[in-house]
């Protein structure tokens, strides 16, 4: 690890004083995510392997470069799960990228986000300064969080080395349920069944059909499935995880994909024909041409926010910031990354 710091500090300090940029890369599998990347390319990939592991603990320390695949074989393997369901988009997928993008899977709003369950990480911030926040233990609150705020930063904050988490058990059972109604229909039964304490684990409307997968123990999977009532369907898990990884027919537009985060019992919002709901209605994925400040300008009106997910211009990704916003991340550029050598432009363009 001390070999592997001090290159990185090395690379890093040399772009500080040459005015070069670095381009932080695991297995590249999300570089179409956010702005367009930029700089010299900086490799993670050989910094691979599980630091330790206590499935007793629920609790396992990885290194940035290791395949997110083979860490999901190795929890498997002890009944366990990264309970946030991260996509992959490629098989080169790398935890250290999944935690950079901070994106979460069907069951994020019933388990929990990526930052969540992120214990702590270890990172070399854009001065070259090794650092280390959280830790590997489950009840750790000391001073900020400083760990989650790295996960979703598109490594704009800092070079991820090792990152700890908190895992969970793979569930017994699941069953997935089919409706057949209307989207307001479906966004109006979400909000009454969220009222419930049903073991959802996943939610997708399309098409005229809403989905719901129940998980859990076996008991408690057949006693949802029978209140809730529906047809059950014959999708299984493949649709689950084509969902997850874009795979499904919906996602093969060749339009700009765009995500909406709202407020679940948000009305529905015209911004094109074809919408695919996740996350109880707080997740809208559309395919559209429509203009960015429309999107944005929509998104806000009722209580949320959009992302260019993938496509169109990449200098408009996310949802430009409020004046609050702006200056806590400007304090926190200037904090990790003063002259904006780490993965420039990828989050915010920056000056």
């Amino acid at each position: 690890m001390n070999a592997l710091v001090d290159t990185l500090a090395e690379q890093v300090t040399h772009a500080c004083e040459s005015g070069g940029m670095l381009r932080i890369v695991g297995g590249d599998s999300k570089a179409f995510y956010g702005g367009a990347p930029v700089g010299d390319t900086l490799s993670l990939a050989d910094h691979r392997g599980v630091v330790s592991y206590e499935p007793t603990e629920l609790v396992v320390t990885v290194r940035s470069g290791t395949p997110l695949a083979e860490l999901q074989a190795a929890l498997a393997g002890e009944g366990q799960m990264l309970a946030f369901e991260p996509p992959a988009f490629g098989a080169s997928a790398t935890i250290g990228g999944t935690i950079a993008c901070g994106l979460s899977g069907p069951a994020r709003p019933y388990r929990g986000a990526a930052r969540d369950f992120v214990l702590g990480v270890n990172c070399v911030n854009g001065k070259g300064q090794y650092l280390r926040f959280g830790g590997q233990v489950i009840k750790n609150v000391a001073g900020y969080d400083l760990s989650r705020v790295m996960t979703g930063a598109l490594g704009t904050l800092g070079i991820i080395t090792e990152i700890s988490l908190k895992v969970l058990p793979l569930p017994e059972v699941e069953q997935t349920l089919c409706f057949e109604c209307t989207q307001s229909e479906a966004l109006s039964r979400l909000g009454e069944w969220a009222l419930q304490p049903w073991p959802f684990s996943g939610t997708a409307f399309f098409d005229g059909v809403l989905r719901l997968r129940l998980s859990g123990s076996g008991a408690g999977v057949a006693a949802a499935a029978t209140a809730l009532g529906g047809e059950p369907c014959r999708v299984g898990t493949d649709f689950w995880h084509d969902l997850r990884e874009h795979r499904l027919q919906f996602f093969a537009s060749d339009l700009p994909l765009w995500r909406l985060s709202l407020p679940p019992q948000a009305p529905p919002v015209a911004l094109a024909e074809q919408q695919l709901l996740e996350w109880g209605g707080g997740q809208r994925w559309l395919a559209s041409e429509t203009q960015p400040q429309q999107i944005f300008a929509a998104a806000a009106a009722v209580g949320g926010h959009a992302t260019r997910f993938r496509g169109g211009d990449r200098t408009n990704s996310f949802q430009p910031l409020d004046a609050v916003g702006q200056r806590l991340h400007a304090g926190l550029k200037v904090a990790f990354d003063p002259a904006g050598v780490l993965n420039r432009d990828r989050l915010y363009p920056e000056a």
